[in-house]
């Protein structure tokens, strides 16, 4: 119908997202359904690094050392994973990426890739969510899975190294202007159209 908006998901449009959020605020969920709506591929970390290992890639043998002794894996390492990943042709109209870039040495390296390929990042999703609500997600899923380990105060520090580590990140994206930050408590359903709504507004302000 004439003055309607037409639908960005229905539309040829590019898109080049990143998600970010603490531990129990339901990012990679909210990736899979963000990521379907806009038709892009959610691209996570932790997958990228599975698939190095079990396909027993010289790469993953390096990041397996890491993984195994519970220490990140160097960016190096991560950066080339991620840049092998976004060159295969099923991101080559977009993606949302979940897990990456987690240092400021990553946005560089992410920063280089696409300037390579003559493509921009269009926004950074952060989900925000109270850290009481989240340490009780979090016990309430230790609970389900029997994991005792799991206490508050080792998720409380959890909570406070994913901030000291993603500080530094968020505040360089909102720099650029293009941190949306979208209150992660709720249902799911709820947290996904408030996500998709941020999106598609702050798209067509640039569109």
């Amino acid at each position: 119908m004439p003055g309607q908006e037409e639908p960005l998901h229905e539309r040829t449009v590019t898109l080049r997202l990143i998600i970010m959020g603490p531990p129990g605020s339901g990012k990679g969920t909210q990736a899979e359904y963000i990521a379907r709506h806009f038709g892009v591929p959610a691209v996570s970390t932790g997958d990228i690094f599975r698939a190095h290992v079990l396909g027993r890639t010289e790469l993953g043998a390096e990041a397996s050392k890491y993984m195994h002794s519970g220490e990140f894996v160097p960016d190096h390492v991560t950066n080339a994973m991620v840049r092998q990943r976004l060159g295969d042709t099923d991101v080559q109209t977009g993606f949302l990426l979940d897990g990456y870039p987690r240092t400021t040495a990553q946005i560089e390296a992410l920063d280089g890739f696409l300037s390579g390929t003559r493509h921009r990042l269009d926004a950074v999703l952060e989900l925000t969510v109270d850290d009481d609500e989240l340490v009780a997600r979090m016990l309430r899923r230790a609970k389900e899975q029997g994991r005792s380990d799991d206490t508050a105060p080792v998720i409380r520090r959890r909570l406070e190294l994913y901030r000291d580590q993603t500080r530094a990140v968020v505040e360089r994206y909102l720099e650029r202007g293009i941190v949306l930050a979208v209150d992660g408590s709720g249902h799911r359903e709820e947290i996904t159209a408030k996500a998709i709504g941020a999106i598609e507004s702050a798209l067509r302000k640039g569109l």
